[in-house]
């Protein structure tokens, strides 16, 4: 069924353990299990667990799951809208494409973005790219991601093509008319 089967990226910090407690009755009596199905999530830090009291549908155990582990995951594996967006930055995005001074906003990002992850720091590589062959760069970079997620590739790169996508969307939805009019 198919919440046997592991959440992708969630398996980091989760795993996904099928007990029978009718033969295991001393587990089940250890972590408070007196009906079926029983489910309990178990963080790092938490070793007794904690009930899941939400409800039984896909949607729900991903909200949860979402939530639980800091996750923008959809049915399937995929990853949401949000996936890989840092609003700060979606900010300095739309104040990007806004500018007359491209140069300072991207240094502005540059700065922002010197201790976060290397996703984050796709933002200022945007700007970089945006200075250097124009804002078509983005449509551009939209349709050659789009394309190589139409392919055979890894779910690992699947993701990060996702986050980039996802991270220049914030660029042609700025609001800017110049973000407009190259899409």
């Amino acid at each position: 069924q198919w919440y046997q089967r592991r959440v992708r990226e969630a398996v980091v910090s989760t795993q996904s353990t099928g007990v029978d407690a009718d033969s295991e009755k001393s587990l089940g009596g250890r972590y408070g299990v007196t009906g079926f199905p029983t489910i309990k999530f178990f963080p790092k830090d938490n070793k007794a667990g904690e009930a899941y009291s939400g409800g039984r549908t896909a949607e729900d155990f991903i909200t949860f799951l979402n939530e639980k582990c800091n996750l923008n995951r959809v049915a399937g594996g995929g990853l949401t809208d949000s996936a890989g967006r840092v609003p700060s930055l979606d900010a300095l995005a739309a104040k990007f494409m806004g500018s007359d001074d491209k140069a300072a906003v991207a240094e502005e990002a540059n700065t922002a973005t010197k201790d976060m992850d290397k996703m984050a720091q796709y933002y200022y590589k945007v700007m970089k790219k945006c200075i250097e062959k124009g804002t078509d760069f983005i449509a551009t970079e939209i349709d050659r991601l789009s394309r190589m997620l139409e392919g055979n590739i890894t779910d690992e790169k699947r993701d990060q093509f996702t986050i980039r996508k996802n991270i220049l969307a914030a660029f042609s939805t700025s609001g800017s008319d110049d973000a407009h009019s190259e899409l």
